[in-house]
């Protein structure tokens, strides 16, 4: 089997790490914080302190980080990745990042990984998802690389080739839009079933089952109606995922008005307080914001 190297071991991280432990997988990890992660030391990761020695180590390196700016400062200086990757090695960025900037560190592993490749893998789904191993994992880059790494890939959920470097994410960022305009479109309809007096959890069930309910929105309904003590994908993330998808637009000349909506009232919720919250708050925000009760 080949052995996993894992940097960024938080919510989705962490859990990815942990189905790769549970599958047999040889795995090293790093992170910001080695106490945070001590749940995972406690099943077999092996720490490492720098991602160079992370990449010496591991045959297929895998990162799961917040942006551009942290996925370029673990890539790069005398500890990076990019120092102790080598001959057949395969970095896989799980991040959702811009799509430039990742085509950018691909080209820089290509000239200075010494026969390393690099593929985007961005994922759709939640810590559920990942948990059980129903992620959708979408693929850029080399495909011979992408049919190395893909048995690898199969342990999170279902990974899709897509084409060349960057496109992965492009296809992420597409998919983040419908996401970002389903949960403020149901927060809209639920807020105007509520205000005419119809019990909200009556009204989420009506509306998840009929033809509008689709598994993101099945997912988080409960979340909706019950704030939950952990956050799967928060308001912050959702929005840089959709100015990233407003900025890959305006590179191609085109307009994207659901997304620019969505834009401003992510950054609405960013202004009230709302960018630590799971998305599924929006619904709380509509709330509050136009003169009804959250419950």
């Amino acid at each position: 089997m080949q052995t996993i190297g894992f940097i960024g071991l938080g919510n989705m991280g962490g859990n990815m790490a942990a189905r790769y432990l549970a599958a047999g997988h040889t795995v090293y990890g790093e992170a910001r914080n080695r106490d945070a992660a001590q749940w995972l030391i406690d099943q077999g990761l092996n720490w490492v302190d720098t991602p160079r020695e992370l990449a010496h180590a591991a045959d297929v390196v895998m990162t799961s980080l917040p942006n551009d700016d942290i996925v370029a400062a673990v890539a790069a200086g005398p500890d990076g990745l990019l120092a102790g990757l080598g001959e057949g090695k395969i970095w896989t960025d799980l991040s959702t990042i811009s799509p430039q900037a990742s085509r950018n560190l691909a080209a820089r592993v290509r000239e200075e990984g010494r026969g390393a490749q690099m593929l985007d893998t961005p994922v759709s789904g939640s810590v559920p998802q990942v948990k059980t191993g129903t992620l959708t994992i979408m693929a850029g880059g080399d495909e011979d690389a992408y049919q190395r790494v893909q048995a690898v890939l199969r342990v999170l959920g279902t990974p899709e080739y897509v084409g060349e470097n960057g496109q992965g994410l492009v296809l992420k960022l597409a998919i983040n839009i419908s996401l970002a305009v389903q949960m403020i479109a149901f927060s809209e309809g639920l807020l105007l079933a509520v205000r005419d007096g119809i019990d909200p959890h009556r009204a989420a069930q009506v509306m998840t089952e009929s033809p509008i309910g689709s598994p993101m929105l099945n997912a988080r309904v409960p979340l909706v109606l019950d704030r939950p003590d952990e956050t799967w994908f928060d308001v912050s993330l959702m929005h840089k995922d959709i100015q990233l998808a407003l900025a890959t637009a305006h590179n191609h000349h085109i307009t994207l008005p659901s997304a620019s909506l969505a834009d401003q009232i992510l950054a609405e919720a960013t202004e009230k307080g709302y960018e630590h919250r799971d998305i599924a708050a929006l619904y709380e925000l509509f709330a509050r914001e136009r003169g009804a009760t959250a419950d």
